[in-house]
């Protein structure tokens, strides 16, 4: 059966031959190969391969955070070999042992739904200097991670005096330090710049080639294995509550397991994926578009750049010997076989089986089991801690000891190797002791640990933002720390034992922000980039270098050689100078990488489109928005001249686009049969940006009104994601789907689930979860595949954004949610269409990226959360990576770090940029470790405390109720603050005393009982609750903090008092005011910033003269009731006004809306909703919850 074209607006042609290169054969084209996907789908896993739906990650496993009871599960978690390089060596694999399994299953285990993002780890840690009995090298969480790398700064066009761009050869060899370098380029020395506000431009900075190394020194590395353990909240002397979280697990933040660690696979072959050919009853139906005609001629034939083939590895790669690792990463190296291999997780040298001596540099097909031991190290010269004519280090680097665990007992003859070190250095054994600085105890106390009554002293909040605390280090490793922007710890100082974080009753975890936009990057081109042989650690700030020739790791304590090139600073142009190369002068990084961090070549930037043009489509009018807002960004699409893109659309059918060049206007391919799809022509339906622009834009014209007399109300939005994952598997991209209603034909067709009786419920809140797991297998397939699916819901009714939106969670992707969307009836939600592509399509994309997070020896990550896909047991695969993605970690404390002072965390962030570059982003953490509960109150990081609370509650509103949820919520404050009180001395039995650190905990947690997400009592529909938890796990903490607690301004006093200027604007700074309605005034005007929206309240008796001057109306009662702009009046009040929103609404991933309310209007109830601190018909007010804590730490 044909499809009838009448629909379109002209007379069309219709045939049954096909005018691409593929006419009748069904495939994609040589090259376009399946990307190898490199992790292990064992039973009970799901295999990402094309056409092959088993079964899924096993669900029926979840954990609870706070009880100590509970053993976080290590079922079918493989954990991948990773392979050791030598420079100049073959690249060889260790065939290990597999991990021990270990089932958990205790109180706090919930079965629960299959969509939450947050993934629990449960795969055995690698602790490489205890155990003697080591029977495989597993990847510990404390050990393995991924590069991470920008894509947006162009190596030609970057310039900065403090790292001037620069390409330098080798020094010569009469001129080993480098002094007669730079005949051409007379830069002059500059100091580095230590400071993380990253202010100024991205700096590339070039490497000089390496000189002859030096014969590399042996090395010998240990491990041990041990499971991960959950963080407990149980402590003696505490008193007993009702709803204590250890005793009952229904109070508790259970963090589910819905998506169980999916271990990196031997290798699955690249086969080429084969279309399925179109049965005689499944017709074609070519159309050609109208519109304006192109008087083009036919160009000559192109030849698009096709993606290169997959690379496939053999699986007997994986059955070779291991071999000793570099610290070094060579061009010359041959090509790894996994994305774990890439990065690099716990290298194997150490698993010889002649492990009581070092194992020597093997030869490129040398076996090191039997490799002669070398003799032994002679002791009698001991080096010195600082080398010859080697500048004194700053005071944090010296005299820091190593680790108990670093160099183990001398009866143990396995650990020889390492403890030939230790014993070689004694000089490094005061290293620890040196670093912090950080003992309170003879300081007088300081202001965090004041005691704030909250009960009495109501006014908490401060008149100024929030800032992250500063870690309480000595002030040269406070310069050098990274940004909190981009990552931060919920405690700044960090227990030294489990015990203490036990007592602390309070979550310990990681936010991170690794793809922000930074003004200044500092991204270094060298031959080499130096790591740690041990833990495969980017060299950072925070190592330490013995002499000139070797360095100290800062999370595995292991001794490192320095490589020749490393030798020389391309800032002062000087030789001998290691510590002050940039990649030890700043904590965030980036780094150009070589060929041995790709498993193919860099492909194009891709981008296809799928749009629902069903009749709810057209008459949202989405289409037109969108079609404008691609014109005007088309050039600036990220990519460069082999970006290619796409276009389809779908009803109850699937319509192709074949776009390619040559052809005089685009042609509709309409295909009918959604229950086996198929791509009509393969090859042509993504095409080359700019030889096929014209043709492009021509589409983009007709598509507006192409549909507009359309009657089809049906969508097939599974069949149409299965298309597009065809056609995006040979080269990866992004997905854009825009739907506009509940999918209700072919493939993940949905019922509506929800019950609008129930929206106010204060009992149970029902499918948060997925209604079927179609979308997840899919996202699954998409993420094996380097493909990310975006999701722009724009609806009036229930959509079941429960299920859409798990193909953007396990896909890397992100969510855009517009309910009651209309072009001409909710204006204000069109303006945030149209603003929010313009950020969507232009900000800078990474592609084909992982991410793996690193810590020091002792401390280990057991659950993730964010939008992504786990390919290992610490390895996020990100299909793409966007600047406005954030993350979260949970941490435990596995061993007692009272050996050390310091601890570090490290994330990398390995993609590929728009251009085709494979680059490594890295940022450095460091943070003291204390000893006294009260320093560890001390440093508490409230905002992400909160943050992390969020991401944990809304894993146990999916896996349990949300009723537990909220109840673990209270409990976190309860339990918090009666710890504290535990610790004061003469404590009034009717006082709620609180540090300072943690003054803003329970406002802010109250503040997340009444979002969107979490509230209860209150109309909720189902889908906007669900948004909010899906905000919740990937905003950013700075963007997430203001959709738990707005900020509130009065703005009809504005003043350039304390105003900053931005960008040659001056913009005001007027104090924050509590969210409560006794600090409305009707005199006043003031601004609520909700993140996502801008509510303007405008008091009945407000000054005409400022009604006039910034809303442009008379009077009150000239307001309009739906206004959604200021107008760009020419007074100082209007300027003010406009500037200080605008500097608002900058850099935010979602552009906010702008409401004015005028006072005793209807439309005031949602700004009210907003006023955290005050009583509602279904929740406390801030007063009242107070009391609500007090009395639960009194029972």
């Amino acid at each position: 059966m044909l499809k009838n074209s009448s629909l379109l607006p002209v007379p069309v042609n219709i045939c049954f031959s096909f005018s691409g290169p593929a006419q009748n054969q069904m495939q994609f084209p040589s090259g376009y190969g399946l990307h190898p996907q490199n992790y292990i789908a064992p039973s009970g896993h799901y295999a990402q391969g094309p056409g092959k739906m088993t079964s899924l990650p096993l669900d029926s496993q979840h954990g609870d955070y706070y009880s100590g009871l509970y053993t976080v599960p290590t079922q079918n978690v493989v954990t991948p070999n990773t392979a050791g390089q030598q420079p100049g060596a073959q690249q060889m694999y260790g065939r290990v042992l597999p991990a021990p399994h270990m089932a958990g299953s205790a109180l706090g285990s919930f079965p629960g739904a299959t969509s939450s993002a947050s993934h629990v780890h449960t795969s055995a840690s690698v602790n490489h200097h205890n155990s003697p009995a080591v029977g495989a090298a597993n990847s510990s969480v404390a050990s393995q991670g991924f590069p991470s790398t920008c894509g947006h700064y162009a190596m030609s066009t970057v310039s900065n005096a403090a790292y001037p761009r620069v390409s330098y050869s080798s020094p010569p060899a009469g001129d080993p330090y480098g002094q007669q370098m730079f005949t051409s380029q007379n830069a002059p020395p500059v100091r580095p710049i230590r400071d993380n506000s990253f202010s100024g431009q991205n700096t590339a900075i070039s490497h000089p080639s390496p000189l002859p190394p030096p014969p590399p020194q042996q090395y010998h590395q240990e491990q041990s294995l041990s499971g991960y353990s959950t963080l407990s909240w149980s402590a003696s002397g505490l008193p007993s509550t009702q709803d204590n979280l250890l005793r009952n697990h229904t109070g508790s933040l259970a963090t589910a397991n819905n998506n169980p660690t999916s271990p990196v696979a031997d290798s699955l072959s690249s086969s080429v994926m084969q279309n399925v050919q179109p049965p005689v009853s499944s017709p074609v139906v070519s159309t050609v578009l109208s519109g304006a005609s192109s008087a083009r001629t036919p160009a000559a034939a192109c030849h698009p750049a096709e993606p290169a083939a997959s690379v496939t590895q053999p699986s007997e790669l994986f059955q070779q010997k291991g071999v000793d690792s570099s610290s070094t990463t060579s061009s010359a190296s041959p090509g790894p076989n996994s994305y774990d291999a890439l990065e690099g997780g716990s290298y194997p040298d150490m698993l010889s089986s002649s492990a009581s001596s070092p194992a020597p540099d093997p030869a490129p097909e040398s076996d090191p089991t039997s490799a002669p031991a070398p003799a032994a190290a002679q002791p009698s010269k001991v080096a010195k801690p600082f080398g010859y004519g080697y500048p004194a280090l700053q005071p944090g680097y010296q005299n820091a000891a190593a680790p108990p665990g670093a160099g183990p007992p001398s009866a143990s003859p396995v650990y020889s190797g390492f403890q030939q070190y230790a014993q070689q250095y004694p000089g490094l054994n005061q290293l620890s002791s040196g670093l912090g600085g950080l003992s309170l105890q003879s300081a007088p106390q300081p202001e965090s640990l004041r005691p704030v009554n909250l009960t009495q002293d109501r006014n908490v909040l401060p008149v100024t933002p929030v800032w992250a605390p500063v870690p309480n280090l000595n002030l040269d490793l406070r310069k050098l720390n990274c940004s909190p922007d981009s990552f931060r710890c919920t405690l700044t100082s960090i227990p030294q034992t489990q015990a203490l974080l036990n007592k602390a009753k309070l979550p310990l975890g990681l936010l991170l922000h690794p793809f922000r936009d930074l003004t200044q990057l500092p991204v270094i081109t060298s031959n080499t980039i130096v790591r740690c042989r041990s833990c495969r650690t980017y060299i950072n700030p925070f190592v330490s270098f013995i002499d000139q020739r070797r360095w100290k790791c800062n999370l595995c304590y292991r001794v490192n050689d320095v490589p020749e090139e490393f030798m020389y600073n391309p800032l002062t142009r000087s030789y001998g100078e290691p510590h002050k190369r940039p990649e030890v002068q700043n904590s965030t990084v980036e780094f150009i990488a070589s060929s041995d961090y790709m498993l193919r070549p860099p492909q194009p930037a891709v981008y296809l489109f799928v749009l629902d043009v069903s009749h709810n489509a057209v008459e949202a009018g989405y289409l037109t928005i969108l079609c404008q807002s691609l014109l005007e960004n088309l050039d600036k699409l990220p990519g460069d001249s082999r970006t290619r893109i796409g276009f389809l659309t779908f009803d109850s059918t699937i319509h192709f686009y074949d776009l390619q060049e040559g052809l005089s206007q685009p042609q509709m391919l309409i295909v009918s049969e959604i229950d086996d799809v198929f791509l009509p022509t393969p090859d042509s339906l993504l095409v080359n940006l700019h030889e096929s622009k014209e043709l492009i834009k021509d589409l983009l014209n007709a598509l507006p009104t192409m549909f507009t007399n359309t009657r089809e109300t049906h969508s097939a939005l599974g069949p149409a994601l299965q298309a597009a994952f065809k056609l995006m598997s040979p080269t990866g991209g992004r997905v854009s789907v825009f739907q506009t209603q509940l999918p209700s034909l072919g493939a993940g067709l949905l019922q509506s689930r929800e019950d609008p009786n129930q929206r106010s419920s204060t009992k149970v809140v029902q499918h948060l979860g997925p209604a079927t797991d179609f979308y997840k297998k899919l996202a699954l397939d998409c993420s094996g595949q380097q493909t990310a699916v975006d999701l722009f819901l724009l609806s009036s009714q229930y959509s079941d954004l429960a299920s859409l939106a798990c193909m953007s969670k396990y896909s890397a992707g992100c969510i855009y949610y517009y309910p009651s969307f209309h072009c001409t009836h909710n204006p204000s939600q069109a303006e945030k269409l149209q603003k929010d592509l313009r950020r969507y399509l232009t900000r800078k994309i990474g592609f084909e990226a992982v991410m793996r997070i690193r810590c020091t020896k002792g401390l280990s990550m057991h659950t993730f959360h964010g939008n992504f896909f786990v390919r290992s047991t610490d390895l996020l695969s990100l299909a793409n990576i966007n600047p406005d993605a954030g993350f979260a970690v949970q941490l435990s404390i596995e061993e007692s770090l009272t050996d050390t002072s310091l601890v570090c965390f490290q994330t990398a962030l390995l993609y590929t940029s728009s251009k085709g570059e494979r680059r490594i982003r890295v940022h450095t953490l460091c943070l003291p470790v204390v000893s006294s509960l009260a320093d560890v109150y001390a440093g508490v990081d409230v905002q992400a405390a909160i943050c992390l609370l969020a991401n944990m509650a809304v894993d146990r509103s999916v896996s349990s109720s949300l009723s537990d949820a909220r109840d673990a919520l209270v409990n976190a404050v309860v339990d918090s603050l009666s710890a504290y009180g535990s610790t004061i001395s003469n404590l009034q039995h009717s006082a709620l005393i609180a540090p300072s650190s943690l003054k803003l905990f329970p406002l802010y947690v109250l503040a997340l009982l009444k979002q969107k997400a979490f509230r209860t009592g209150t109309s909720t529909r189902l889908d906007d609750r669900v948004y909010a938890m899906c905000q919740i796990k990937c905003q950013p903490l700075v963007h997430l903090m203001k959709m738990i607690h707005p900020n509130l301004y009065r703005i009809d006093r504005l003043t350039d008092e304390g105003a900053i200027h931005v960008n040659d604007r001056v913009v005001p700074q007027p104090p924050l005011q509590k969210l409560s309605a006794e600090k409305l005034t009707r005199e006043g005007a003031f601004l609520m910033d909700c993140g996502s929206v801008f509510y303007i309240w405008i008091g009945k008796s407000c000054d005409n003269n400022f009604i006039e001057d910034v809303l442009g109306c008379p009077n009150f009662a000239s307001i309009p009731q739906k206004m959604t702009h200021l107008p760009e009046l020419d007074t100082l009040s209007s300027e003010r006004a406009r500037s200080f929103i605008t500097w608002l609404r900058d850099n935010r991933p979602l552009s906010p809306v702008l409401h004015v309310v005028k006072d005793e209007s209807p439309a005031k109830t949602e700004f009210f909703q907003h006023l955290i601190e005050d009583r509602t018909e279904a929740a406390f007010s801030y007063y009242e919850f107070l009391l609500h804590i007090q009395q639960h730490i009194c029972k």
